[in-house]
Parts: structure tokens; sequence; C-alpha cells
């Protein structure tokens, strides 16, 4: 285990479902001697999912950290999601991380999902080396795929390795090799799954289009070196040392991005990506300092720690593995030394914490540990009061980092326990399970008693049921999914409200004036939220009533809309307020808020918008025209069709109401053949039939 930051490197393994992530990181594995037998995902037997439900359903759910050696270098890897019900763990994972391997897959391409982890990294500035996969496929293309990675991801890919050949063994050109453009060499894969590497001298037959691109790929490196470029011009020899620092370079400011390819399944073509995770990638001496503010100043400044062993201890809670024993809780250090039995401070909570156990984490398995060090991923046992996106720190220099911002969720059901013994169980399960994922809602309706579970999508709340049904032994009744509609309003108005009553012997006088308008009404945003401002100014009113004026408008506003949904894309402004010296109190302001509040509701109209899903499904062309017909039956509008091969893609846009039970459907239109993924894009305006349905409930 390295103990040198230099030689750490913090990296996530990415892609669309189904592009070969969980493979790529067992090959990994296998070849860093961290196992002595490759795990297969379709007999369950990978290390990184190793819960029953990824192991029966074959896809993984939560993000698995992993340590191993290479070369040297000691890699802390997390294997992440490709379903987009679970893209939290995608996100927490690059809030922590270094850098990425995004894995496309040379049949399908850049997919859905694909893009949406782009931009996840893209948002976090998380620097990349791309792996095209699944050469070994029917209808691999890696340089149709190469081509959707530049246009579709707006990205310059630096090509350092081509295939020889594409496709299974039984055609002609099947894929057997790759040529590494910055030796010149041909990389043949042979012994126990791919363990062996001779390089070889490119045949001649190959020679011109080796030659060919390696002369784009330091076309493409010149624009990051003037030297480098003189060296082009003066048609001199440019070293590999050179080619590779321009490259490294180049990566971890997020310029370009290095472009490998492979079949990780016959075991060709991963151990460049690991030298290239060394090569390329950035340790935590490379990034910036992590910023923080500090949070014991009521300004708030910024503070910044350095990725150092010496400095004080800074970290981030990411993920939280829920355990009746005592829950896990992974953490990045950004800086200074976390040991054993020390204690912390949590900003937020602005409380201590005791840190008893340490441990190093090693997907199912951990080995305790007595410190970690700057640039380090490590699980803490022990902890009482931080959630996940808490900063932990030193207790004499407190800093808060940046939190981590999960989506909203889309789908809901009921759920309801079998007797009153089980609700008690059913409630300390669910519990648990709100820790461990953030994604993950309970709502309790007080007046029916009734018990709503809302995630990211029709998998999601099954996984969740599969879980409480057999891990924990909860005997429940689940009602069908639902959608989790929110609510916003048609118009800008402006009301009064007033509070003029006795209560208690007392008089209560209050009365103030408030604008709701929408916001974005024209293009709903799936983060939109209510905004919650003050037009209006007088000294004593500001001393004595607007934080309890502004506090009351935030309650109300989290009391959702008409129809009982959150609200959200409103403004509320305070225009006015009236204040009698004798007879105005917290408690009049407080009715007066609620009066003006539902008065603007009623007033401005209801706006029901349901959450709006996008959709790619890969097809074969002779299902096309039914699987289109079905989509507008279901609302849905085609944004977008593309060939590849003998297979069309269908990009398009429709209501999560009309799309449950959609992944069977489309299976029955194709007879099996076609695929598909959805993930939320957008929230609309439901129509008229709905809301009415939920005014007569």
């Amino acid at each position: 285990m390295s103990s040198n930051s230099k030689y750490i490197r913090n990296i996530g393994i990415i892609a669309h479902i189904d592009a070969g992530k969980t493979t790529v990181t067992e090959r990994m594995l296998y070849y860093s001697n961290f196992v002595h037998k490759v795990g297969m995902v379709d007999q369950g037997t990978t290390v990184t999912d190793y819960d029953p439900e990824e192991q029966e359903r074959g896809i993984t759910i939560q993000a698995a950290a992993v340590t191993f050696d290479w070369k040297n270098h000691t890699f802390n890897l997390i294997d992440t999601p490709g379903h987009v019900d679970f893209t939290a763990e995608v996100e927490r994972s690059l809030r922590v991380l270094d850098g990425g391997v995004v894995v496309f897959s040379a049949r399908e391409g850049v997919e859905a999902q694909s893009e949406t982890v782009w931009r996840q990294a893209n948002k976090y500035n998380v620097p990349r080396i791309a792996f095209i996969n699944k050469m070994d496929r029917e209808g691999a293309d890696f340089y149709r795929t190469l081509g959707q990675i530049k246009n579709r991801l707006d990205v310059i890919p630096i090509v350092i390795a081509i295939p020889v050949g594409a496709g299974p063994p039984h055609v002609p050109e099947a894929f057997r090799a790759t040529i590494d453009l910055i030796t010149m060499k041909m990389l043949l894969f042979s012994g126990d799954n791919g363990s062996i590497i001779d390089e070889v001298e490119i045949p001649d037959e190959l020679q011109d289009e080796a030659t060919e691109w390696r002369n784009q790929m330091l076309d493409d490196l010149s624009m990051y070196s003037d030297e480098l470029t003189e060296l082009l011009l003066a048609e001199e020899k440019i070293s590999e040392q050179m080619i590779r620092g321009v490259l490294r370079d180049a990566t971890i400011n997020s310029m370009a991005v290095p472009v490998l390819c492979g079949s990780a399944l016959d075991g060709i073509g991963v151990q460049p990506i690991m030298d290239a995770v060394n090569d390329y990638l950035p340790s935590p001496l490379d990034i910036p300092d992590v910023q923080g503010q500090d949070p014991t100043r009521p300004d708030c400044p910024e503070l910044s720690r350095k990725s150092d062993p010496n400095e004080p201890f800074c970290g981030l809670i990411f993920k939280i593995q829920a355990d009746k024993h005592g829950d896990l809780h992974y953490i990045r250090v950004y800086s200074g030394t976390l040991k054993q039995n020390s204690r912390v401070l949590n900003p937020r909570e602005d409380k201590k914490e005791n840190v008893p156990q340490l441990w190093r984490i090693q997907a199912d398995r951990r080995e305790q540990i007595t410190e970690v060090t700057a640039g380090d991923i490590c699980g803490v046992i022990g902890l009482r009061f931080s959630v996940t996106g808490d900063t932990l720190c030193d207790v004499k220099h407190p800093i808060l980092l940046e939190s981590i911002v999960f989506p909203e969720t889309v789908v809901s059901m009921a759920i309801e326990p079998n007797s009153a013994e089980e609700y008690k169980k059913l409630k300390q399960v669910l519990d648990m399970m709100k820790r461990q994922d953030p994604t993950f809602r309970v709502h309790e309706n007080e007046e029916t008693s009734q018990m709503l579970i809302s995630g990211m999508g029709e998998l999601h709340l099954e996984v969740i049921k599969h879980r409480l049904l057999r891990e924990y032994k909860v005997n429940v009744r689940v009602h069908n999914p639902r959608v989790s509609y929110r609510e916003s309003i048609q118009r800008a108005v402006e009301v009064h409200g007033i509070c003029n009553r006795n209560l208690g012997g007392q008089k209560h006088w209050a009365e103030l004036k408030l604008r709701l308008e929408p916001l974005n009404d024209s293009n709903y945003d799936r983060q939109g939220t209510v905004g919650i401002s003050s037009e209006y100014s007088d000294e004593n009113f500001d001393r004595q009533y607007k934080q309890i004026v502004l506090e009351s408008i935030r309650e109300e506003s989290q009391g959702g809309g008409q129809l009982g949904f959150p609200l959200m894309n409103v403004r509320i402004t305070l225009l006015d307020a009236q204040i009698s010296e004798s007879e105005s109190t917290e408690t009049a302001f407080r009715i007066a808020v609620s009066d003006a509040f539902h008065k603007g509701l009623r007033e401005a109209g209801i706006v029901l918008l349901e959450p709006i899903m996008k959709l790619e499904i890969l097809t074969p062309d002779d299902y096309v025209g039914d699987i289109v017909s079905d989509l507008q039956q279901r609302r849905g509008i085609v944004t977008r069709t593309e060939v590849r091969g003998h297979l069309t893609v269908i990009e398009a846009e429709a209501p999560l109401a009309n799309l449950f039970g959609y992944t069977s459907a489309i299976r029955g239109l194709s007879q099996g053949r076609a695929g598909n993924s959805m993930e939320p894009l957008t929230y609309g305006p439901a129509p008229p039939d709905v809301i009415k349905s939920f005014m007569l409930e």
C-alpha cells in the first residue's frame, strides 16, 4: 500500500448499464493479484457485485469500493451502477474521486446514461479516460463510437490505441489485438484470461493505418505543447516520455480524453487502462486544494486545505452503509491525518464525533487500520450524528466543505405493515435504509396513517421492496407505484394576509402583502424550488418580525400546494407589512402569512406538473413502426432517430405516468429483441383530466 499521495489514484468506473464496468473492474482485480480467479457477472461471482440483488439481476446497484496495487501505485477504485435509478451512487462517488474511467460499448456507442454520467463528471470537473469495450461483439464499431464521443459529449478524444479487427471470433476480421500508438507496437493478449502481453511489430498491412492514427494523435497533442509543435514542424523524433507528459497535462486539466479499446470479457486491453490510470489521471497532489467555508464566522469566509498529511484534518462523508450493529461511513480524506480513537468535529451539527475504528474497505470485506492520510478513502464505524454529505474536520481548525446535492424522487408507492408489531420493525428498517440511500424518501400521512416510500424509478422501489421482504424479513403489503407530481402556479398575483383575532384573552393583529409568481413556466426545471425573498424593509419590522415572516412563508410552502403535492418553480416575495405596537405578535404574523399564502394559491391557479422521462430505445429496424406507434399512445414524442448498423436508436420524451411496465411492453413488441433505458428529464404540465381526478379524491 502506497503511503505517498503521489502514487494514489482515486478512480471510478462509470458508464451506461451493460457497457461492462463490473467486468473491467473484475479484470483489474485479477491482473493486480487482488483475486486469483476472475468472477463473472452472469454467474454472480464478482467481487464488487456482492449484494444478493445484484447477483440475481446481474447489475450493479450499490457503488462498491476496493483498494489494490498496480505497478507501485495504489488504486482506490469505486465500481458504480449504470442504471439511472441508482444515479445517486454515481453522484456521490464522483464528488470525491480524482479521476474516472468511462466505459462505452463498441456496439451500442454513446447511450443515454453515458451522457448523464459524463455530465455528472463535468459537474465535479473529474478528468477521464475512455475505454471502448466489447470490440468482440457483432456490430462493434470503434470509429463510430469515437465519433459519438467527440460529437455527443463535446470533448476532444485523443486516440492512443486502435483495434485490430472487430467482431466475434467467427467473422473473418475478428477482434484479436490492439495497437499502442505511443510505442507503435501491436499488443497480443494470451495466457490465463489475457494476463500475458506480447509486444510485437505492427504487421505491414496495418502499418499505414497505425501511422495515420499516430500522426493524428501527435497533431491533437500539439495544441497543448509548443515544444511538441516545434518538434513536429522540424520533423524530429518525439519521445514517448514527452507524449505521455503532454497527454497527462491535457487530461488532468480536462482539455482532452485519452481513448483506448478492447474486450474486458476476453481479457484484451485492460492492463493498458491500468497503465493509463497511472500515467494520465491525477493523484491527490494534482487536484486543486479543497475549498470550504469557515463555519465559526457569520460571513463564512472561504478556506482551503492542501492534500498534505501535515495540514489540519478534513474529510467528506460520501456514503453510509447502514448496519444494525453500527453504520459504516465512507470518508474521503482531503487533508491531514485521521487516526483511530481520535476526536473530530462535524461543523454542520457543531458537534464532536469519536472515531473509534478505521477500516480499509474491500467491497464486502473490511481490514482494520490505525490511520489514513490526505488523498485516501476509508471507512469509519462509530459516528453518531453525521450523515451523507457532512464534513469532518480538526476540532481546532473548523472547515465546512460543499455537501452533495441529490436529485428529487419521481415515483412513490404505498406500503403497509401486516400488524402493529411489524409497524415498529418497518419504521426502524426504513430509517436505516434512508441513512444509506439519500434518494430514498419515506412520508407518513398523519390523517390516514398511510406510508409512502419514494425513489428514482420502478427498479429502485422494486429493489427496496425485495430487501424489506428478503433481507430484513418485514411482512408488508405494497401497492402499485405512482407518480410523484409537483405543483406550480399559472400566473403572478399579489394578495393581502390579515390576522385580527382574540386568542387566550389577547388581541393579535398583523397585516402583510405577498406576491406569488411562477418561475420558468415555459420550461419547468427538475431541480426547481420555492424562492423566498423580501422587498420590504422597516427598522422596527426587520428587528422584530422579518425572520418570523420569512420562516413562516418557508413552512407554508413546504406544506405543498392545493392538491397536497410539493411546490416548485414559485417565487414568493414579501411586499409590505403593517405593525401595531400594542397588538402585533409573532402569532399574528404567522396567521397573516398563512392567510395570504392560501389566498395566493387559489387566485394564482393550479399547474400540476408531472415528471417527463428521456427514453432511448435500441431496436432492430423491423420493429421501429410498432414502437413509435406505442410511444405516441403513451403521449411520447420522438425527438431523434439514428441508424447503427442493423439497429435503430429512437430517442423520445414521455410522461412517467404512462411508462410503468414499459420494459416488459417493449420486449413484447419486439419479440424480446429491443432494449431501452430512461432517465428523468424535466417536469411538464399534466393533462386537465389528471388534475380533475385529484380534485375529486
